[in-house]
C-alpha cells in the first residue's frame, strides 16, 4: 500500500498559481479555469510517490537534489519532500529562464532574512 503524503503550499507557490491564472483570464476565463483545474490535478498526485518525479534538471546540475518538479505543460511545479510532506514551492512557466527566476529568488530572500 502506498503511503498517503500531505501537500503544502509555499505562499510564493500560490501567487504563481495566482499570477498564472489572472493573466489567463484576460483573455480567457474559461481557459484559466481548465489551466486551473490541470494545475491542481497534476499536484493532487502528489499525494502518493512523490518521489518518482524527477530532480530539478538546472539545481542538480550544481549539486542541489532535494528538488523536485512535476510537469504540467507548459508549467513546472517544483516541491520539495519532508518526511510525510510535499511542499509546493514554485510554479513556474517552462518557457521561461528558470534559473534566472530561481537565482533572483534566492537573492530577494537572503535580502529579506538580512533586513529582519
Amino acid at each position: 500500500m502506498n503511503q498517503i503524503y500531505d501537500i503544502e503550499w509555499a505562499h510564493i507557490a500560490e501567487n504563481d498559481l495566482k499570477e498564472i491564472i489572472d493573466h489567463i483570464a484576460i483573455d480567457s476565463p474559461a481557459n484559466a479555469l481548465k489551466v486551473l483545474e490541470k494545475i491542481k490535478d497534476r499536484t493532487s498526485s502528489l499525494y502518493t510517490m512523490p518521489e518518482r518525479c524527477r530532480i530539478v534538471p538546472e539545481l542538480k546540475e550544481q549539486g542541489i537534489t532535494q528538488y523536485r518538479e512535476l510537469i504540467a505543460s507548459p508549467w513546472r511545479i517544483m516541491f520539495r519532500i519532508a518526511k510525510m510532506k510535499v511542499y509546493v514551492l514554485s510554479v513556474l512557466d517552462s518557457r521561461r529562464n528558470i534559473e534566472d527566476i530561481l537565482l533572483k529568488r534566492l537573492i530577494n530572500m537572503n535580502l529579506n532574512r538580512d533586513i529582519i
